[in-house]
């Protein structure tokens, strides 16, 4: 014990939130209660960092170091474990409230014996102890039965912080990219990286060095964990490193690696009893893999060139045994020196890649197979090839790095295009909508030529582009005439001709075209980027069970085809089918999972869509806080790379939730915005899915003039078909906009409506709306029936907070109301007063506005504070309370 303790440096934590939350509770339990708590991570991810952290917070001062030996690396008051059991034993006091014990798992076995004596006993004196442990090998019992914090991977937006705060300065976007993709998640590898790195490499003016990741920074990263390996079992060790890390894989068939490493050492394995794995290494269903992926890729990264050639040739031979060619391809590929050039075995690599092998696998063979060719006319072709194959794999950074590489000129007329539709896709899955509109552009003038068929998809993709930055203009553009100058597929065709009708507002030949391309899906087989097609053709035709059975064929196609980019796309198509549906609970669950597969495969802008569906489905349950993080999280990306269709959607949802909590002074703000005409008007193919609430919230808000303006294009959207509950839902509207004698008439037809239409959500907002007008008519009977029936559909449903409002207006039948508080008037000011007496006898904001010589905001900010004091939620509240206090003055 050294007596001394020096202020410890504030940390920073990236990424952490969920783990250090739950030191903190472990740490605010009773000390009765708290038992010893172990952080464990691979090296590099930051358990160091975290007990620093909790010395710093929670300690509070009252902080100790336990030391097992000279290494020390924390820098407060340190004991032995044996200092300290003596000190918990004797009760003498000084001991520490917090005591933070770093790499525990090298502790030799007498030290951690005695920690876990005085583990048992500090509790008595109040004490807690905070453990930490690098898991690249099996904890030893005494930690393993410990709860355990685990400290995972970060995610990239969380690395993309760390990056920014250890440069401190600018670094160039697609430099930034690399260091993340590279760096894995890991904080240490990360920072070595930056070390790596000269200035001018990462502000993009210099060339960054290959490998990005060498041998001495992947060591740097991993520190100790390359040490005190068993030499017996090493060999093992580094031909699993071989056998998974080029390839991209996780784990090897245990029983080829152990006949890949007789071939190395053909006494390995001889005895009797078979030696077990080394430690790093886990044994899971007959394969083997590293505990720890970066010292697997250290380990593969500072083994001896020759002998990482041999591990490869005696992987190569076993592959070939076990009938996997490309495989075996791959390994006899890296056995060859760095440098060399293999003509033939580069082009059977070529040639196997063109098999039904998963797309990562194949993108990598082609890779490959450029490295070894020298300089040979198939370079360009096979570059390209393996660039394809990393985007339909989900990689899109790879993608955009192989492709920077191609020289376009080299390539075939026909392939001319190629590259820069690789580019525009891959833009468009993680980059600005009107960068990769003009990239795809760009490659359907390049395909015109000698490649029509491949110029027709291009423009669709462009189209797409166009649709997702909200740009009407250049997606009729993209579109392209009635009548196409070159051939094109049939259904190419039909998509794009029925597209471009509907955009002009032509309903019966878009119905028409869409619809071949529609019962293409569903009635012959077809690849997953077909059927998409066809989901697409469904949705906007509003046949959306069509759309969820063709969704689920291209879900099922593309994990089959091992296609990681169709994956979240095919459950974004599922979740929009589900939403159009009524069914938010699956919409829901669909984006839940699409979500995470975009993050996973580095596709932002798809990740953004099923933050605004996670919206939308959060909107209609009782969970503010979950619309607010979805909302924000579609916005950051949708502003940052113009998606306007993304952006409409989430205002969409902010809007509603505001309408279910019950502010639609709120609502109609923000929906006005996306739906009343003028150059702020939302994206437009969706705008219109929000008029019926912006109807709502602008009726209860004293808008109804601006409500009208809108109905004779619903009335139009509604005919056309192309979304089930629209006709319901006009009928709503007209009823809240009509005259008190044709309402309930109105009311009745769309109940009818939604009956036909199906979707217990928005039958449901039409019962508690029908539900409210009754209860005002003075017809509390049936108005009890109404918000009775939308009580059960909303539960059904799970609309929590919007079966909230049906039952405040059942308690209000209930319960006879009391007479309001008209005294409360005379607390509001002057100009207050007149806008309430205005108000109450019917006038709108504007109307209100124009009479008292103010603007409307004016009118809509004093509206807001009227509310709130008098504790009324609408005009009609407000009318009663200001008739029943002016009663006595004019009785």
């Amino acid at each position: 014990m050294t007596g001394e303790e020096p202020a410890l440096p504030a940390v920073r934590l990236h990424g952490r939130a969920p783990q250090l939350s739950r030191v903190r509770a472990w740490w605010h339990q009773p000390a009765a209660h708290r038992t010893a708590l172990l952080v464990a991570g691979e090296p590099g991810l930051g358990r160091t960092a975290v007990l620093r952290w909790a010395a710093r917070v929670l300690g509070a001062g009252s902080v100790g170091h336990l030391v097992a030996g000279p290494d020390a690396r924390l820098r407060y008051q340190e004991w032995t474990p044996g200092a300290l059991l003596r000190a918990v034993e004797s009760g003498a006091g000084g001991v520490p409230a917090l005591l933070c014990a770093d790499d525990a798992d090298q502790w030799p076995p007498a030290d951690r014996r005695l920690l876990r004596e005085a583990a048992e006993r500090l509790p008595e004196a109040g004490g807690g102890l905070l453990l930490a442990a690098a898991t690249h090998r099996p904890l030893p019992g005494e930690l393993a039965a410990l709860p355990v914090v685990h400290l995972d991977p970060l995610a990239p937006e969380e690395a993309a912080a760390l990056l920014a705060e250890a440069v401190g300065e600018t670094v160039e976007p697609s430099v930034a990219a690399e260091l993340i993709a590279e760096g894995e998640g890991n904080p240490a590898l990360l920072h070595a990286l930056v070390h790596h790195l000269s200035p001018a490499a990462l502000r993009g003016r210099s060339p960054l060095p290959r490998p990005l990741a060498d041998a001495a920074t992947l060591a740097r990263a991993a520190g100790r964990a390359l040490t005190g390996h068993d030499p017996r079992t090493a060999g093992l060790a580094a031909l699993v490193a071989a056998a998974t890390r080029p390839v991209g894989a996780d784990r090897v068939d245990a029983r080829l690696a152990l006949r890949a490493l007789r071939r190395l050492a053909p006494d390995a394995g001889d005895g009797p009893d078979p030696a077990p794995p080394p430690a790093v290494l886990r044994e899971a269903d007959g394969t083997l893999g590293f505990r720890s992926p970066l010292l697997g890729r250290t380990l593969y990264a500072t083994a001896p060139p020759a002998g990482r050639r041999a591990a490869h040739r005696a992987l190569a031979e076993e592959y070939a045994a076990d009938g996997h060619r490309l495989t075996a391809l791959l390994h006899r590929s890296w056995s060859v020196a760095d440098g060399a050039e293999d003509a033939g075995l580069a082009a059977r690599l070529a040639a196997e890649a063109e098999g039904k092998e998963r797309p990562p696998l194949r993108s990598l063979a082609y890779a490959r197979a450029v490295a070894l060719a020298g300089h040979g006319p198939e370079r360009a072709t096979w570059q390209t090839r393996a660039a394809e194959l990393a985007l339909s794999a989900g990689d899109v950074d790879r993608a955009r790095l192989l492709v920077a590489a191609v020289p376009e000129h080299a390539l075939p007329a026909q392939d001319r295009g190629r590259p820069a539709l690789v580019r525009g896709l891959a833009t468009l899955a993680d980059g600005p909508a009107g960068d990769a509109h003009h990239a795809l552009l760009l490659a359907a003038a390049l395909f015109a030529p000698a490649a029509p068929e491949r110029a027709a998809a291009a423009r669709l993709a462009a189209a797409d582009a166009a649709w997702a930055a909200g740009d009407l203009a250049a997606c009729l553009a993209s579109l392209g005439p009635d009548t196409p100058n070159g051939p094109e597929p049939e259904t190419a065709g039909d998509q794009r001709a029925g597209m471009r009708a509907l955009l002009e507002g032509r309903f019966a030949p878009a119905a028409r075209r869409l619809g071949r391309v529609r019962e293409q899906g569903i009635a012959a087989p077809a690849a997953p980027e077909a059927l998409l097609r066809s989901a697409t053709a469904a949705l906007l035709l509003g046949d959306v069970e069509a759309a969820r059975r063709t969704g689920a064929r291209a879900l099922a196609g593309a994990r089959h085809e091992g296609s990681a980019a169709l994956v979240p796309r095919a459950l974004e198509y599922l979740a929009y089918a589900e939403l159009r549906a009524g069914r938010h609970a699956e919409a829901r669950a669909h984006a839940e999972e699409g979500l995470r597969a975009a993050l996973r495969s580095g596709q932002r802008n798809t990740a953004a869509h099923h933050h605004a569906v996670l919206a939308l489905a959060a909107s209609i349950e009782d969970e503010p806080h979950v619309v607010e993080e979805h909302v924000e999280a579609a916005c950051a990306t949708a502003r940052s790379h113009g998606l306007a269709q993304v952006l409409t959607l989430a205002q969409w949802a902010a809007g509603r939730a505001d309408l279910g909590r019950g502010r639609p002074l709120d609502a109609a703000d923000r929906l006005g915005l996306l739906v009343l005409a003028g150059p702020q008007r939302g994206h437009f193919a969706v705008w219109r899915l929000a008029v019926p609430c912006f109807v709502e919230a602008a009726v209860l808000a004293g808008r109804a003039a601006e409500a009208r303006t809108l109905l004779d294009d619903f009335a139009d959207w509604a005919g056309f078909g192309a979304d089930p509950q629209a006709p319901a839902q006009l009928a709503r509207c007209q009823a809240l906009l009509a005259p008190a004698d044709e309402a309930d008439a109105l009311y009745r037809l769309a109940l009818d409506r939604h009956t036909a239409a199906g979707g217990d959500f928005e039958h449901a907002r039409t019962t508690l709306l029908h539900g409210k007008w009754l209860r005002r008519r003075r017809r509390p009977r049936e108005a009890r029936d109404r918000l009775g029936a939308a009580v059960a559909r909303f539960a059904r449903c799970g609309a929590g907070v919007w079966a909230r409002q049906a039952r405040d207006e059942l308690r209000s039948l209930a319960t006879p109301p009391s007479r309001p508080d008209t005294t409360a008037l005379t607390g509001l000011t002057p100009q207050q007063r007149r806008i309430a007496r205005h108000v109450a006898q019917g006038s709108t904001n504007r109307e209100t506005a124009l009479a008292l010589s103010v603007s409307v905001r004016t009118v809509d900010y004093h509206l807001r504070r009227i509310y709130a004091a008098l504790g009324v939620r609408s005009r009609l509240e407000l009318a009663r309370l200001v008739d029943e206090a002016e009663q006595p003055a004019t009785g």
